[in-house]
């Protein structure tokens, strides 16, 4: 009988966060350098740059937990940082190094584990992102393995993806829950938007 409203509920998690986060997405994908039809190694090496600057203080903190999006039984904690310290240690990138960004705020200690999915779903997503990018860039920056664009594990990100939003839908139901996802969700982003940009991207 409570079906179609549990489904409903699960469904609004996902448009929430599509339109808590959609101007800064946008902003994102627009405004990185490997986004340009031209894109280089070199600008390759800086998206590289700009995600281990981004993920390595998030992954500290997120280690710190073992529940929600962190708790057992989840999927496998993806292995965005060692593949992108292979990229960056291929002979192609030798002359594109840069050491790491460091004096960001830290991230909320005893953060809510809803707070948590949403920092997660933009995580996830950026390596939806980076499939897109892998198919368009794989023969142009060629001898290059593109490592972190083409992800880790068979078929791609899609099933990583499905399993993921399945749980986020069935974890993130309230009204409380769904605003503490998108307001992880939006920190995620103004800070890669502030590592990217040097500044903090609006609702």
């Amino acid at each position: 009988m409570n079906r179609p409203t549990d489904t409903a509920r699960e469904s609004d998690v996902l448009a929430a966060l599509r339109q808590a986060t959609g101007s800064r997405h946008e902003r994102l994908d627009s405004g990185l350098p490997l986004s340009s039809p031209d894109a280089t190694l070199a600008d390759y090496a800086h998206h590289l740059h700009l995600l281990r600057d981004w993920l390595t203080p998030m992954d500290v903190w997120l280690g710190a937990y073992n529940d929600g999006p962190q708790g057992p039984g989840r999927i496998a904690v993806a292995p965005h940082l060692p593949l992108i310290a292979a990229d960056l240690a291929e002979p192609s990138l030798a002359n594109h190094q840069s050491n790491e960004r460091t004096g960001a705020a830290p991230w909320p200690a005893g953060a809510s584990a809803a707070y948590r999915w949403g920092v997660a779903y933009v995580v996830e997503g950026s390596q939806l992102g980076g499939a897109v990018l892998y198919k368009r860039l794989a023969q142009q920056l060629a001898p290059h393995p593109l490592r972190y664009l083409r992800g880790a594990g068979e078929g791609g990100p899609g099933p990583r993806w499905r399993a993921f939003m399945e749980t986020l839908r069935a974890e993130v139901r309230s009204e409380a829950d769904v605003a503490e996802a998108c307001a992880g969700a939006c920190d995620a982003f103004d800070r890669i938007l502030a590592l990217a940009f040097g500044g903090r991207s609006g609702n």
